[in-house]
């Protein structure tokens, strides 16, 4: 029998150890970052295509694959736009003067940004930054006619697994910059970007770029972040919440990394294909090690979201032992957030 699950599989154990829960960075390592970490510079728009319950058998498979061969995944290629083709309209105001400087010194967007109403259900994260968000939760993105806190947070409930949003205005070019045209005059455009993770400050990263002669830039940047736990998964009990992440003296059986979108429902796969895997390879004596709890956590690369982190268990364990915070690797600190318990019920016996 093969142990079901990365770390243990690839070691070939056979039984459920008191192995310690660090952070497996082997895993993360293995993982293909997603292709995106934020809208590419030409796109207007970009809506979710997210489906929770087809990312639920995505996760089924890795982790059944993962157990058998390694799993090679490709990365989506970016579109362009034809060489100075008009862009859309952007609806934002600028500036008198047209130059990326006066672009980030224009107080109008500075103060739309301090005076927008945080929607109910929501924190703010950041305000009034000069860059956006980039990382690899990113889900969607939408421009706007108005900078409307409230209209980009109900285009985040409307997206599966989304948990955030940055709004910001964008200094763009009214035509796609070329050899023929490379410095075009500029417009700004109001964005809204969705995310499958918290935002935070130091995720705020994307200063904007050159295309051509032509400066892209970013001000009056806002994030804000859910105050829900994550869905509840049939089949579980939970969520429950935790400080840190699960670091229990026995029943640990492996664990899984998603890099991209924070989703309970990707190791709540995970903890059930690892159990079909295993239950359909018993020991000799007919015994199997069930998944009857997981711990999922949002895992964190100094403070910038990275992925969906899934610990599994063979029996569950309270908040107590949740005293994993994180760890360093080098000089980089990997932070464990958005630490959550599921209970399998009924629990399985583990025997055939």
């Amino acid at each position: 029998m093969r142990s079901t699950c990365l770390i243990a599989a690839l070691a070939g154990l056979a039984y459920a150890v008191p192995t310690p829960q660090s952070i497996n960075f082997d895993e993360i390592d293995g993982a293909d970052a997603p292709a995106l970490t934020g809208p590419p510079v030409d796109a207007v728009s970009q809506p979710v295509s997210y489906d929770e319950q087809a990312a639920k058998a995505a996760a089924a498979a890795e982790v059944t694959n993962d157990l058998s061969t390694p799993s090679k995944r490709g990365l989506a290629k970016r579109g362009v736009n034809d060489p100075c083709s008009p862009q859309p309209d952007g609806y934002g105001p600028k500036p008198a003067v047209d130059s990326a400087s006066a672009f980030l010194a224009f107080s109008t967007f500075a103060d739309t940004a301090k005076n927008a109403a945080t929607p109910q259900g929501y924190q703010a994260s950041f305000q009034n930054a000069q860059g956006s968000v980039s990382a690899n939760t990113y889900m969607g993105l939408y421009t706007l006619k108005t900078y409307d806190t409230i209209k980009c947070q109900q285009l985040c409930d409307a997206a599966d697994s989304c948990s955030a949003f940055n709004i910001y205005f964008e200094r763009d070019p009214t035509i796609a910059p070329a050899e023929a045209c490379p410095k075009p005059s500029s417009f700004t455009n109001i964005k809204c970007t969705l995310w499958g993770s918290p935002v935070t400050p130091e995720s705020a990263t994307n200063k904007g770029q050159y295309r051509r002669d032509f400066q892209v830039v970013i001000a009056g940047s806002n994030g804000y972040t859910k105050n829900n736990p994550p869905n509840a998964q049939p089949g579980f009990d939970g969520p429950t919440e935790f400080g840190g992440a699960i670091n229990a003296p026995n029943s640990y059986i492996g664990q899984k990394y998603f890099p991209g979108v924070y989703d309970a429902g990707k190791c709540a796969a995970a903890c059930q294909a690892n159990t079909a895997y295993d239950k359909r390879h018993p020991r000799s004596d007919g015994t199997y090690d069930a998944c009857n709890f997981f711990n999922v956590y949002l895992l964190s690369a100094n403070n910038v979201p990275q992925g969906t982190y899934c610990s599994l268990y063979t029996k569950s364990w309270g908040k107590q032992y949740s005293t994993n915070y994180g760890q360093y690797r080098g000089s980089d600190y990997y932070s464990v957030s958005s630490s959550y318990g599921y209970t399998l019920n009924p629990q399985d016996s583990g025997h055939i």
